[in-house]
């Protein structure tokens, strides 16, 4: 009886497997595999451009100029005669994610990624030689230009790439007080950019306030990332421990204390212990002002801000390894409250709303709010004013009667004089955590609009 075998073929190099189906030994003929032949693609050329092509790690990649609509692409790619790709030459490609190109020859494949994306319309802005943050995914520009600088007559100097034109243009003397709107053009693409530029600011005295004996010993990333950034942009920044307040530490010449608590759902001993509520509340009433994020928000009930059983009635979250990613970008609705100044220079989607926190990051959607239709007897936005006697500035994204969930208010209502403010939604995220097998979120291109909405805060319970 003939044997049957199966011959399998490896070859290395990014070159596929073969396996030839059963044959006769005796009329097996190893002529007929090739392997001497070429599977490289050595050129690859779109719209007029040719694209860089690694041999080594199969990878070829353009830019090309800002405003082609890579969804149809018509690449030139040149192969070895014999040779057959797919896509086949000629085809018009969607290149809006990179897209997997495979030359076959004879017995053998290669396979290479193609990855096309369009030029950023800005390559630079700059004000007096001091260089602005450009975020692409926001189309946010920030810059802090030295001390005492008068934001009402900049000029700032901005590179495009070629092709692109903006209003107001390169060199346009500008009052930058409030944030400023470009619009950047080439051909049937458009697009807006919001540049805001500030100065260092020169106090108010900010407290950030944290369980940690100093801030050094912080261990939470997200309220590190938080102080991180406070340091860096008020000069009068300076670190509070509940240890330094049960101490009796004066309080006098701080202007806002801000404790954002990351750390866990239910608030820590130290925080509720009677001499650190009371000399807390004797801050609040000498004219003192406090900001609670994520989870301290319920503290408004330990410091009597809210009638006793009026807090955050809904808190949840995970904690590591705990955690997801969603494809979905997260916001808030702030409709009818546009014009408050702790929503100013915002990068809104639509009237009235922002995104906090991008869709693909990884997230443990920490929160501590008030869910008010079926909770607590509230019923709805009105019910809850008259009730906790604060003022509801925002919701979920969805609901623009503000009836639904209170993600950010102020207190006391209606008052000239407002001491105290909450901000708890799941967004309100510093920092993204990698997920259970360590690998690290994708950046959230919505961080400066959690930035902002901090800043703005602070500054409105400093001079309010």
């Amino acid at each position: 009886m003939k044997k049957y075998v199966n011959y399998i073929i490896g070859l290395l190099g990014g070159i596929g497997l073969v396996v030839l189906p059963m044959a006769c030994k005796d009329s097996f003929d190893d002529t007929a595999f090739v392997t001497d032949v070429s599977v490289d693609i050595t050129a690859f050329e779109v719209e007029g451009k040719m694209a860089t092509i690694d041999q080594q790690n199969n990878t070829i990649t353009t830019t090309l100029p800002y405003g082609t609509n890579v969804s149809a692409l018509t690449p030139i790619v040149t192969i070895a005669q014999g040779a057959s790709v797919s896509p086949e030459v000629g085809a018009t490609v969607d290149f809006s994610n990179s897209v997997p190109y495979q030359v076959i020859h004879g017995n053998i494949y290669k396979e290479y990624t193609v990855a096309i994306s369009n030029a950023h319309p800005i390559l630079s802005f700059s004000i007096d030689g001091q260089e602005a943050v450009i975020n692409y995914n926001s189309h946010m520009i920030t810059l802090t230009v030295d001390e005492g600088t008068d934001l009402t007559g900049l000029t700032p100097e901005i590179t495009l790439s070629e092709g692109v034109s903006i209003t107001p243009n390169t060199g346009t003397t500008l009052d930058f007080t409030l944030p400023v709107t470009y619009t950047v053009s080439s051909g049937n693409t458009s697009e807006e950019y919001t540049a805001v530029v500030t100065t260092p600011v020169e106090g108010p005295v900010i407290a950030f306030l944290g369980t940690a004996t100093n801030a050094g010993a912080l261990t939470n990333p997200d309220e590190i990332a938080a102080k991180d950034w406070l340091f860096e942009q008020y000069n009068e920044a300076q670190y509070l421990s509940f240890s330094d307040i049960a101490s009796g530490v004066s309080l006098e010449a701080v202007d806002v204390i801000w404790w954002h608590y990351d750390s866990a759902a239910n608030l820590p001993s130290e925080a509720l212990n009677n001499t650190v509520t009371s000399s807390l509340q004797n801050y609040l009433t000498n004219g003192g002002n406090i900001l609670l994020s994520t989870f301290a928000s319920q503290y408004v009930e330990a410091l009597n801000i809210v009638p006793s059983g009026y807090g955050p009635n809904n808190v949840f979250g995970d904690f590591p390894p705990a955690g997801f990613v969603d494809s979905n970008d997260w916001g808030i609705s702030f409709v009818g409250n546009e014009t408050h100044p702790v929503f100013s220079g915002l990068q809104t989607y639509a009237n009235g709303k922002a995104n906090f926190l991008e869709g693909g990051t990884f997230r443990l959607n920490h929160t501590a709010w008030w869910f008010l239709p079926d909770w607590g007897g509230y019923g709805d936005g009105q019910g809850w004013r008259d009730q906790t006697g604060g003022t509801n500035l925002a919701s979920e994204a969805w609901d623009d009667n503000l009836d639904g969930r209170v993600l950010i208010a102020e207190f006391p209502a209606e008052a000239t004089d407002i001491n105290a403010m909450i901000i708890s939604f799941g967004a309100y995220d510093w920092y993204n955590e990698a997920d259970s097998s360590g690998n690290p979120s994708q950046s959230n291109a919505y961080l400066d609009n959690i930035k902002i909405l901090t800043a703005n805060s602070l500054n409105y319970l400093a001079t309010n």
